[in-house]
């Protein structure tokens, strides 16, 4: 039996992207509070859905709205000696304008090898690349 502070924190975010010239950008979000870039995410509330809670974290965290495209894979590592479990989705950003809060100072919009480059965590890098796989291939030219 799992005890309540030994029991795994559940997280949920997204990579998201948009349509950029040329080509994609991801956004990337900067919390002034572990001086970090990431993907947005956030803990779920008492009840609520994963897929929701990552729209969610989305909306608080850039001010975009979202549509949710394919799962990602889960992110599993522990904190303060607890296990935590984000699940992520690809999203492409819809409508809204980042604010400056108290959880995020800052965020960019990236070409996906930039973006890449600039996370803090090797696992927000894997989300890259398992998003990137994804997408349509150019078909070449006969």
């Amino acid at each position: 039996m799992t005890t309540p502070d030994r029991a795994p924190i559940l997280a949920a975010g997204c990579v998201l992207w948009r349509h950029a010239r040329p080509g994609i950008e991801v956004c990337l979000v900067h919390r002034p509070k572990y001086d970090d870039w990431s993907h947005p995410k956030g803990k779920l509330k008492p009840g609520e859905d994963a897929l929701a809670a990552a729209v969610r974290e989305v909306q608080e965290e850039t001010g975009h709205t979202c549509v949710p495209g394919p799962a990602l894979p889960t992110a599993r590592y522990v904190v303060g000696g607890r296990p935590k479990l984000v699940r992520y989705w690809a999203a492409e950003a819809g409508a809204g304008a980042f604010v400056p809060n108290s959880e995020v100072d800052r965020v960019l919009w990236l070409p996906p090898g930039e973006a890449r480059s600039l996370l803090t965590q090797a696992r927000d890098r894997e989300l890259i690349d398992a998003w990137l796989a994804l997408l349509p291939q150019p078909r070449p030219f006969p």
